[in-house]
């Protein structure tokens, strides 16, 4: 079943705005993804589209599988998985955080806006990472939104997004990022766009923004009308097939792009100045 991403809302998310306003603990589920809130707080965010902190760090080389498994059985039942990882020696805090804050805006980006007809709550559901750190309904809806322009400021190149990447040999020199040529070299005509993303164990709205750019600048090829997924009546777009197997080899580790995280909420710009120190010491 595809994941289409939800079409812009010309307004904030009614619906997460009524329960943070009412400070209610518990579990929001929408068709796309999972918002769990804490005294009308949102502490976290899961999305079948976005690689969750588990692919992500697992990935990046920073918890082993083995080591995964053994916190969410030993503290996910007492909601302290977080605090399992930095007990046994895995993440500084710190990197905790801002990696729990990148892999929240990533899944939130494809679970809001929450239909009011399609969303069911869960009341005292508490996710099993833990409070890590919270965020106002306000300041995610925004980033959000911002990310959602972002995104469409390249929309001419938007059926790049749900097929296969194929990349193409320029004919001059061609000025790309690290993280684009990142998904040049492992770009191999069968992998989409979502399924990269969970192969490099990062964000997926990230990907879908490099793709698009690299498909702007002539180096992925867009594909044909008819080579497209066929689309249900009214989506935007068809998302990862279910359980795609991300690679064993292990990229370079990257902490959250600075300028992704912009925000005025003074807890989360306290987080990208940590992030600053934290990379100049890795």
């Amino acid at each position: 079943m595809g994941l289409p991403i939800p079409p812009r809302p010309p307004a904030p998310d009614g619906l997460l705005d009524r329960f943070a306003a009412q400070r209610v603990t518990g579990v929001l589920r929408g068709p796309h993804g999972s918002v769990y809130l804490l005294d009308g707080a949102v502490t976290c965010v899961e999305g079948a589209a976005a690689p969750g902190l588990d692919v992500r760090l697992t990935a990046a080389g920073k918890v082993p599988e083995q080591g995964w498994g053994q916190a969410v059985d030993a503290a996910g039942p007492q909601h302290r998985v977080g605090q399992f990882l930095v007990r046994e020696g895995w993440l500084t805090q710190g990197e905790l955080e801002i990696c729990h804050l990148a892999a929240l805006l990533d899944a939130a980006f494809f679970a809001l806006p929450l239909p009011p007809e399609a969303t069911s709550f869960t009341p005292g559901t508490a996710h099993w990472l833990g409070a890590v750190r919270q965020i106002s309904a306000t300041a995610l809806q925004q980033a959000t939104a911002r990310r959602r322009a972002q995104l469409d400021r390249l929309r001419p190149w938007a059926a790049v997004d749900s097929s296969p990447v194929v990349p193409v040999r320029p004919s001059g020199r061609a000025r790309t990022t690290a993280g684009q040529r990142r998904l040049l070299e492992r770009a191999d005509g069968r992998h989409t766009p979502y399924e990269l993303a969970r192969s490099l164990g990062q964000s997926a709205f990230v990907t879908l923004l490099d793709i698009r750019r690299l498909a702007a600048a002539g180096l992925v090829r867009v594909p044909s009308p008819a080579a497209l997924p066929r689309r249900r009546p009214g989506a935007c777009l068809d998302g990862p097939p279910p359980g795609p197997a991300h690679g064993r080899d292990t990229p370079t580790w990257q902490l959250p792009v600075p300028d992704l995280l912009d925000t005025a909420d003074p807890d989360i710009a306290l987080l990208i100045r940590l992030r600053t120190a934290l990379e100049e010491n890795l």
